[in-house]
């Protein structure tokens, strides 16, 4: 139903004043070329790319949400009273069942959710009013991010691949109303296999991994060695042998060659 025919049926049913609505309802509408849809004189952005997708309404006196293949797009304070969900039942909208928000309840933590987001060109992504640093290699990618308790975890889309882990500054409260909010799959893993990188080794024959400096000693100065990390470990190729040592912080690999970084697939 387009919004001219929408306008038009909404004032056929004002004229004949509805019986007021019970609880919640949920209808859905067709995003126009100007990606902005009105329902009962409220603008609902969504953009011109959305353009001819269907988008589904969950409304009640409190709150509107809006969603879209089930993704929960973005949630506002409702404008409508209830003889406006009655209005709106008149014009199609059908009883909904509860809001898609994770389900909660006091003394008990907060389903984990997920959602996408797009990196920003300095590495960073945007969750309700926090900044979120994940990696400048990823920048004009999307990511995963899930949302646990006490938890933020970053990971791969496509492989689900752990990326990196952080304290979740979001509230409980913050966390019901993040956009594009949903259940979340099962937690992310870390690469299995190592990541492969070159250092040159200092004056002094020592060189710094993911901000953890190591010592090779004067014999290996000025020399490019190649170091394999993993999680938990780095495992260093020299002349004289392997050397391997506890990896002792969580940054993530930003620079792969030691004369000039290159981007990878993975942190």
């Amino acid at each position: 139903m387009s919004a001219t025919a929408v306008q038009q049926a909404a004032k056929k049913v004002r004229a004949d004043p509805p019986v007021p609505a019970s609880g919640p309802v949920e209808f859905a509408r067709v995003v126009p070329p100007s990606g902005n849809l009105e329902v009962l004189g409220k603008q609902f952005w969504l953009g011109p790319a959305r353009s001819g997708q269907v988008v589904t309404f969950w409304a009640d006196t409190q709150a509107i949400h809006v969603l879209l293949a089930g993704s929960r797009l973005k949630s506002v304070r409702s404008h409508l009273s209830v003889t406006d969900l009655a209005i709106l039942t008149r014009l199609g909208a059908r009883p909904a069942g509860p809001p898609p928000l994770p389900a909660t309840s006091p003394g008990r933590p907060i389903a984990a959710v997920q959602l996408d987001r797009a990196v920003g060109t300095a590495g960073w992504v945007s969750i309700g009013n926090h900044i979120i640093k994940v990696a400048e290699l990823r920048a004009g990618t999307r990511v995963g991010i899930r949302l646990d308790e006490t938890t933020l975890t970053v990971f791969d889309l496509d492989s689900r691949e752990l990326l990196r882990v952080a304290p979740n500054p979001l509230t409980p409260a913050e966390i019901l109303r993040v956009r594009g909010a949903r259940p979340a799959g099962p937690p992310p893993q870390p690469r299995t296999e190592p990541i492969r990188i070159q250092r040159l080794a200092s004056n002094s024959g020592g060189i710094s991994v993911c901000g953890q400096k190591i010592a090779l000693g004067r014999i290996h100065a000025r020399k490019t060695v190649t170091v394999h990390v993993c999680h938990d470990m780095l495992t260093i190729d020299l002349d004289d042998g392997t050397r391997t040592v506890r990896r002792t912080t969580t940054q993530p690999v930003t620079q792969i060659k030691a004369h000039r970084p290159r981007k990878v697939t993975h942190i």
